[in-house]
């Protein structure tokens, strides 16, 4: 599968790094060429330097031959314009947007798309976590991996 990455933050540069090693082909689009470090030396996509939502760089980045194109920076603008020029002028069958606010990322949903929601995955899981235990979220909320210490210290001085 080729797929386009638009923005390599922690969260694109995580999906990156495993989609390559999944052995798709990744290409990652950055405007920052610095971001590309969060990226692994054994990252066998390519990086592009530049804006995602501009035409001649999606199309720098094989825009034309996607199979996927998953707009993941921190802005639900530059998310959405991304996904709609993939969607829309590429006619990249299948184009997933990061979008934070719940309802934007409803509206992106009606115009044919996917949207992925962190509020709503956060509180999702809180609410379960609260309900039923971490282990109730399949790996959404992290168990804690040792015991909390119980003392405090050394008592203070009688009198203090």
């Amino acid at each position: 599968m080729n797929v386009i990455v638009v923005g390599c933050g922690r969260v694109g540069a995580r999906v990156a790094t495993e989609l390559a090693a999944q052995e798709h082909t990744v290409v990652v689009i950055d405007p920052r060429r610095t971001a590309f470090t969060r990226l692994p030396p054994t990252f066998t996509g390519k990086a592009v330097t530049g804006s995602g939502t501009e035409m001649d760089v999606l199309r720098a980045a094989g825009a034309e031959t996607a199979d996927m194109l998953m707009a993941l920076t921190e802005g639900d603008n530059r998310n959405a314009l991304a996904a709609q020029l993939g969607k829309h002028e590429f006619n990249i069958p299948r184009v997933i947007a990061k979008i934070n606010d719940p309802i934007r990322a409803e509206t992106y949903r009606t115009l044919g798309i996917e949207t992925i929601c962190r509020t709503v995955i956060l509180a999702d899981a809180l609410v379960m976590s609260a309900s039923s235990g971490a282990e109730a979220t399949h790996g959404m909320t992290q168990a804690p991996t040792a015991e909390p210490r119980r003392d405090h210290g050394p008592a203070a001085p009688a009198g203090a």
